[in-house]
This record gives structure tokens, C-alpha cells and sequence, in this order.
């Protein structure tokens, strides 16, 4: 269902004296239309919070609230939580040896179908394009942006340099951003923006095409053609949560909190903390790693218990408000493992929670000066069993 009931009208008289199709007709009357602009919504999570600032800038609300879909509610839908724990090594570089990764969403790993598979869930009908051409790749951006529809563009984030990341970071990717209109030589993007964000179009060209993977990826949505049925695609997300978390992987699911626990202190496991860290350095990036990647709810447990709130109410299910007290629970466990991680009041915590490009030169003075390891098993431990808790109480609940 799209809002707006007024600018559709307005599209559909111009379409009639026209002859444009929707789309052009709608660009054209919103670009007349000064109450008419992109919304900045901000956002917890990117993947999660693309997909609900495009549906939200496009008119599209859920059935049973008139109101625009929550980024929790594209979370729940797109299958909840994931757990993901691997610590890499890189010794071919020198200050690139020991990369710590977390992942917090279901299909954390493959981020392209999990984005195919939610769009399909939610019935969006999303026109994906991939190429392997950066002259194709740019054209069918500006194709979808003339016809007035915003593209969420998989990119990498030195590339594109907006976040001043050190050069070290070159070729990480990034999470997928909104690219909702050109401007000239440049573009408008929204990537958990709070003001707007103007990019060269050669930088967005170069970081579009850093990461080979990435294939120039690009996700439009038509509010025309969407076909939202919102019980059903909450059903199957809430189904898929149980079965993913349910899995035995200690890498990709919940046993993976239980194996970062015990690697705090293995001193046997080659890949166990005392010996990847035997030299004292690193531990800088080690703990902003943890911070910034779970601080201020982007472990989404919290996010998720607003999606079984949500959940409940229309699916009319009491047991998932009970629920939901569990999950909130085990975000609080969260709390203690980031304090561990970045006591409050640090330094290099509050540069990241600045996004102060300092951060980095910050966080490699600490790699290349020994330090402790952050004390983190305990409270990882404790997050483990609440987290396990709170699945057993949501597969009863189905």
C-alpha cells in the first residue's frame, strides 16, 4: 500500500494529459512539489535500514498501521538474527594481521541474497542488476534515478572516502547505501545519513567497482508493482529465525557466541586469543572491532524485540511479547560486553562514537603498543545463555 493518496492523484492527471508512464510522471510532479523531498531516517543496521528508508521515501506503509514499514519489522521478515564469530589473519600485512568479524543478522555473510530474498518476501518485486561493465553499471543508475526511483548500490567504503577511512581499509567493502538522486557531476546518497551527502560520480563509480563480488550491484523498488502481504512474509521470518539459529554452525550461528567465549582464554587452540595475541599487539583494533561493530543496538537484539512487539500485535500472538522480554534481555547482556571491550569515557570509544576519522590513527597507535586483551569471556558467555533462552521460548511460541 503507498501514502500520498494526493500525489497520486496529481501523477495520474498528468499521466492522462501527458501520456508519460508512472514513474516519469511522478519525478516530474515531485520535483514541483516542494513538500516532496528524500527523508533522512537514519538507521541501526545497513542492509536493514536501506530497504525501510526506500519503501518509507516511497509511500509504502504496512496494511494494518498505515504506516511506513520499521526497519525492525525488515529485519524480522528478512529472518531475524544471526550470530557470526571469525577472527582472521593476515600476516601479509603489517598492521592488517588479526581482523576480528562479528555478524549479527541472518545470512550476515551473503548480504545479496539475503536483500534477494527479503525484497521477494515482502513482495517488492525488486529489479536487481549486476554487471561485471562500470559504463553499464553507471548508466542503469542514472536510468533508474530518471525514472525517479531511488537505487540501493553496494559499495566499498574507502573507495568512497566519505567516512575518512585509512587507506589500510581499501577493498573491505561496506554495507550497501541509497543513491536517490544525481546532482550534476555528483550524487545524493543516504547511507544512515542525518544530513545530506553529496559524491563525485567518479568516486561512486570507482567504489561501486572495488570489490569484484560486488558486481556493481544495484536494487530498485517500483511502488507500483509492489504486492505486500505482511502476516505471511512475518510468519516465514519468524520460522526462518528458529530454523537458523537452531543450526549447529559455530561459525555462521548461535554456537558461534558459545566458541567466541571459550577462545577469549583457550591457550591450546591455535586461533585461541592468548596465542593469536601472544605479542600483546593489535588489541586496539581487537576491542574497537567489538565496540563499534555492536555498540548502540547494531547487534540488533534489541531491534529484533521490536520486531516481535510488532509481531505480535498483528499476528495477535501474546507469546511473542514475552518473548521479545527475552531478547531485550540479552541485549543488555551486550551492554557489558561493549563496556568491556571500550570502557566508558575512552578515548578511542568516544572518537568512534564521534565518527572522528582520527579514530584510526588513534586505534593504530594502540595495535603497535602491547596491551591487555579485553576481558570479554565472562560477559560473552552470559550473552550466550540468554540469547539460547530466548530461542527456546521463541520456537515455543510458533
Amino acid at each position: 500500500m503507498t501514502t500520498r493518496k494526493h500525489l497520486k492523484s496529481l501523477v495520474r492527471e498528468r499521466m492522462r494529459k501527458t501520456g508519460e508512464p508512472y514513474t516519469v510522471a511522478r519525478r516530474h510532479i515531485a520535483d514541483a512539489d516542494a513538500h516532496i523531498s528524500w527523508s533522512l531516517r537514519g538507521g541501526v543496521h545497513g542492509d536493514t535500514a536501506a530497504l525501510a528508508n526506500v519503501l518509507a521515501n516511497l509511500g509504502v506503509v504496512a496494511p494494518h498501521t498505515g504506516e511506513p514499514l520499521t526497519e525492525a519489522m525488515v529485519l524480522g521478515v528478512g529472518g531475524g538474527l544471526g550470530a557470526g564469530y571469525i577472527l582472521w589473519e593476515f600476516n601479509a600485512h603489517q598492521f592488517r594481521t588479526r581482523v576480528l568479524t562479528l555478524g549479527f543478522r541472518r545470512l550476515w555473510q551473503y548480504p545479496d541474497r539475503w536483500a534477494r530474498e527479503t525484497t521477494s518476501r515482502l513482495g517488492l518485486h525488486a529489479e536487481v542488476h549486476e554487471t561485471g561493465s562500470a559504463r553499464a553499471a553507471a548508466a542503469a543508475l542514472d536510468a533508474q534515478l530518471e525514472r525517479g526511483l531511488p537505487a540501493i548500490a553496494w559499495i566499498d567504503t574507502y573507495t568512497l572516502g566519505h567516512r575518512g577511512e585509512p587507506e589500510w581499509r581499501d577493498g573491505y567493502g561496506g554495507a550497501p547505501l541509497i543513491v536517490y538522486e544525481r546532482v550534476g557531476d555528483s550524487y545524493a546518497i543516504d547511507d544512515l545519513s542525518t544530513t545530506r551527502v553529496l559524491v563525485p560520480a567518479e568516486r561512486l563509480a570507482a567504489a561501486r567497482a572495488r570489490v569484484g563480488s560486488y558486481k556493481h550491484r544495484l536494487i530498485t523498488i517500483d511502488p507500483e508493482r509492489i504486492d505486500l502481504d505482511l502476516r505471511p512474509a512475518v510468519e516465514e521470518g519468524l520460522r526462518l529465525q528458529v530454523e537458523h539459529l537452531s543450526e549447529r554452525s559455530d561459525s555462521f550461528s548461535l554456537p558461534a557466541w558459545r566458541k567466541w567465549g571459550r577462545m577469549t582464554t583457550d591457550v591450546r587452540n591455535k586461533k585461541g586469543w592468548p596465542t593469536v595475541f601472544a605479542d600483546g599487539l593489535g588489541t586496539g583494533s581487537l576491542r574497537a572491532s567489538i565496540y563499534a561493530e555492536a555498540a548502540h543496538g547494531a547487534h540488533l537484539r534489541g531491534l529484533y524485540a521490536d520486531f516481535l512487539d510488532e509481531a505480535a500485535e498483528l499476528l495477535d500472538r501474546d507469546s511473542l511479547t514475552e518473548v521479545a522480554t527475552a531478547w531485550r534481555q540479552a541485549a543488555a547482556c551486550w551492554d557489558q560486553i561493549i563496556d568491556a571491550a571500550l570502557a566508558p569515557g575512552d578515548e578511542l570509544r568516544e572518537a568512534i562514537d564521534r565518527e572522528d576519522a582520527a579514530r584510526w590513527e588513534l586505534q593504530l597507535d594502540r595495535d603497535q603498543t602491547v596491551g591487555k586483551l579485553p576481558e570479554v569471556g565472562e560477559p560473552v558467555a552470559a550473552m550466550y545463555q540468554a540469547e539460547t533462552y530466548a530461542l527456546e521460548l521463541l520456537a515455543s511460541a510458533q
